[in-house]
């Protein structure tokens, strides 16, 4: 490759550097690795007794996070959140009595200190929305009077674990404990469709720059 043609096309090979590095920084943050193995998950939920979790839940939540962790694939996760706000804080061994906002304020402050910490492990919200009232086809207490649907992605289930570890983590847990109940549901990838508007938008974009360039090539 000469210099001359090193220099006519510096701009679009600094860019192409550019992009491709900005490409295999988000495939590392992305990269989903491999599976836990016996230690890690014997470490992990060695860590996850130190979260404030009430005490009449430790025994369920240990029994059924160890059968996921060890049926780690190493794949990514998409875990959804169902939540249903008290009608005032809950109160547990554990929870913090400093904590006197509302249920609703209490999840907010608690998802505004932890959305950074889910950055940093590689996760992020895929989804997130309120319900618009009852469920439509079922009605049993248990099961119904959703207040907000969240579903978050994370690269890997050690990417979870590293979250909810972490010491910072543990202290604002809480936060969210105290105001909702929630179901956390892991889920594997099978579909994703982005909005269609948005895809024809992104599409038309894509072919109105490809003709504007032959266009203009042809002129030159």
């Amino acid at each position: 490759m000469s210099p001359s043609f090193l220099k006519r096309y510096r701009v679009e090979a600094l860019l192409g550097l550019a992009l491709l590095v900005l490409w295999v920084a988000a495939w590392c943050w992305q990269n989903p690795g491999s599976a836990l193995n016996r230690s890690e998950i014997e470490r992990y939920m060695a860590e996850s007794e130190r979260i404030p979790f009430p005490p009449e839940e430790r025994v369920e939540l240990r029994k059924h996070l160890r059968g996921w962790l060890e049926a780690d694939d190493g794949l990514p996760v998409y875990m959804l959140n169902l939540m249903r706000f008290y009608p005032e804080l809950r109160r547990y061994e554990g929870s913090l009595a400093e904590n006197q906002l509302s249920p609703q304020a209490s999840n907010r402050h608690y998802e505004d200190v932890v959305i950074p910490m889910l950055l940093k492990v590689g996760g992020y919200p895929v989804y997130g929305g309120k319900a618009q009232g009852r469920n439509v086809l079922v009605h049993e207490p248990g099961l119904d009077e959703w207040n907000r649907a969240l579903v978050v992605r994370y690269p890997s289930r050690r990417a979870f674990m590293t979250l909810i570890t972490d010491p910072a983590y543990r202290a604002v847990a809480p936060y969210k404990l105290m105001s909702l109940t929630v179901v956390l549901t892991p889920t594997s990838f099978e579909l994703a469709i982005p909005e269609l508007s948005w895809m024809l938008g992104a599409l038309s974009l894509i072919v109105w720059l490809f003709v504007a360039w032959r266009c203009a090539a042809r002129r030159k």
